[in-house]
Parts: structure tokens; sequence; C-alpha cells
């Protein structure tokens, strides 16, 4: 399994509660350019409509030598997931503060995946406990290191 690209600002931005492994629908030059590591999951969201799920906001570069240049890099492409899955998750994104976020895009035996995540937003005092928690550990790891 190689990953690719990574959604850091999800760890920070909420609590993460559950999360699954989707597959997803591309053309050919995205998955070239999704091997190159051109990928970008910032501010990318999912949605459920009509029994499907959708990623959108997740920009895939142009691949430059491809043919075709008519492939918008942000458009909505559609997640690969069993429909229970998918109503499981569509009905828990209902409830109030939960949604569904993508952590991690990888590569598993030459198929692109996407890992999601059920989660639930973080408030601001909570991001700021983090940060602290973050920064006593940097800390100590610093002063223990000096003492080596």
């Amino acid at each position: 399994m190689k990953i690719i690209a990574t959604n850091r600002k999800a760890n920070f931005e909420y609590y993460i509660i559950s999360t699954l492994e989707a597959g997803i629908v591309l053309v050919g030059c995205e998955v070239k350019s999704i091997r190159n590591g051109n990928v970008n999951l910032k501010d990318s969201f999912i949605t459920f409509n009509h029994g499907e799920a959708y990623i959108h906001n997740m920009h895939i570069a142009k691949y430059t030598d491809a043919t075709i240049d008519k492939i918008d890099e942000k458009r909505t492409r559609k997640l690969l997931m069993s429909k229970h899955e998918i109503e499981k998750l569509g009905s828990k994104v209902l409830e109030k503060g939960f949604t569904c976020v993508p952590l991690k895009v990888y590569l598993k035996e030459n198929l692109v995946k996407i890992e999601i995540a059920l989660a639930k937003g973080k408030h601001t005092y909570d991001k700021k406990e983090s940060i602290a928690k973050k920064d006593i550990e940097r800390d100590t790891q610093r002063q223990l290191k000096q003492y080596k």
C-alpha cells in the first residue's frame, strides 16, 4: 500500500469516529496523475445523493502527457462503496454535527483507493487544547533530547 496524499487538516478540524475504504471513479489520465502524486484533498468533502456517494473539491492536477485536456481538475467524482455502507454513512451524516471527509488517497494493488471517515466537528476550544497538547509534547521531546 503506497500512500499518495493525506488530509492532515481533517485530524485537526474533526474528531474521527470511524473510517472505511472506498474506490473512486476516475479517467485514465487522472490515475496517472495520482500515481505521480499530483492530488490534493484540502477542502474536499463527501455527499450522499440518491443512494450514491460523491467527493467534491478533490484536486487532481492535469497529467502533462495526456491527450484529453477538457477534464476539470476539481470535478465531482463518484465513490464506489456498497449500498449498505452508503445508507449507513448517509443516515449518520443527516444527524446534526456529523460529516464525511476523506483522509487519504493510496494505491492498493494498482487500484486507487480513498479512506473516508465519519467525523464530528471540533469547537475552537477543542482545537486550542489539541495545539497545547502538541506544544507540551514537543517541549518534552526537546528537553529529553538535550539530556541525551
